[in-house]
C-alpha cells in the first residue's frame, strides 16, 4: 500500500504586528517617563551603611557643596500651588519685585541658590537655560541667614501636610556651613532631618553585618 504524503505548509510569520506593538510600547514609555532633572549643583556626600529609601512625599531639601554654596529645594507630590505660596509669600515679605511670570517660573525651578537680589534674574530665564547661570548660593550666616525664612515659608505653606526634610552635604564641605545651615532648621524648631549619604557595604564582622546575614537567608528585606 502506497504510504500516504502530507503536504508540507509554510512556516513563514509575519512579524509586523508584532514590530508594530513593539514601537507603540516604546512610544508610550518615552513620553510617559518623567526624567530626573540634574541636580543644580555636584555633591559628593559621604557614606553609610543606611537603607532607608529617600520616599515620594512632600519634601524639603537643602544642599551645599564643598565650596559652601547652599541651595533650597522643595517638592509638593500633589498640589503645585503650595510652592507658588512660597515664593507669593517672600514676595510680598522681602519686598522682591517679582512679576507673576516669574513666580510661576519658581514653580517649575529645580532649586534656588541665589541671594534675594538674584531671584529675578534667575527666574527671567527659562528653566532649561537656568543652568547657565552659576548661583553663588544662598546667604547664609550664624542665625541661618536668608535660608531661615525660605524654610519658615516654606514650613508655613505646607501646613497641614507631612512634610519630611532632607539635608545633602558635601563630604569635603567645612563645618561652620553645616553648622549655620542646622542654625536656620533650629530656628524653624526641625529638630528631625534626613541626611543623604551614599551607600556602602556593611563592614564584615559587625554586629549589623550579623543581622543583615540572617535578614538575607531568612528572606526578610532589612531595615
Amino acid at each position: 500500500m502506497p504510504s500516504v504524503k502530507i503536504p508540507k505548509k509554510s512556516t513563514f510569520v509575519d512579524m509586523t504586528p508584532f514590530v508594530d506593538v513593539a514601537f507603540l510600547i516604546l512610544t508610550f514609555f518615552i513620553m510617559a517617563t518623567k526624567f530626573k532633572p540634574a541636580d543644580p549643583v555636584e555633591v559628593k556626600t559621604p557614606n553609610s551603611v543606611s537603607t532607608k529609601d529617600i520616599t515620594d512625599s512632600d519634601h524639603l531639601q537643602v544642599t551645599f557643596d564643598k565650596d559652601g554654596r547652599v541651595f533650597f529645594h522643595i517638592k509638593p507630590q500633589k498640589d503645585a500651588s503650595i510652592k507658588l505660596n512660597v515664593i507669593k509669600n517672600l514676595n510680598t515679605t522681602r519686598n522682591l519685585g517679582l512679576t507673576d511670570a516669574e513666580m510661576k517660573n519658581f514653580v517649575m525651578t529645580e532649586a534656588i541658590g541665589v541671594p534675594y537680589t538674584g531671584l529675578k534674574q534667575l527666574l527671567s530665564l527659562p528653566v532649561e537655560n537656568q543652568g547657565s547661570l552659576r548661583q553663588p548660593g544662598i546667604p547664609i550666616d550664624s542665625t541661618g541667614g536668608e535660608l531661615y525664612f525660605w524654610i519658615r515659608d516654606a514650613v508655613s505653606a505646607f501646613s497641614g501636610h507631612t512634610l519630611k526634610y532632607y539635608l545633602k552635604g558635601d563630604n569635603n564641605a567645612k563645618y561652620p556651613t553645616f553648622k549655620n545651615v542646622l542654625n536656620a532648621f533650629k530656628r524653624n524648631e526641625i529638630l528631625k532631618f534626613n541626611m543623604i549619604t551614599m551607600l556602602e557595604d556593611v563592614p564584615a564582622g559587625t554586629e549589623l553585618s550579623a543581622i543583615r546575614s540572617r535578614d538575607k537567608s531568612s528572606g526578610t528585606t532589612p531595615k
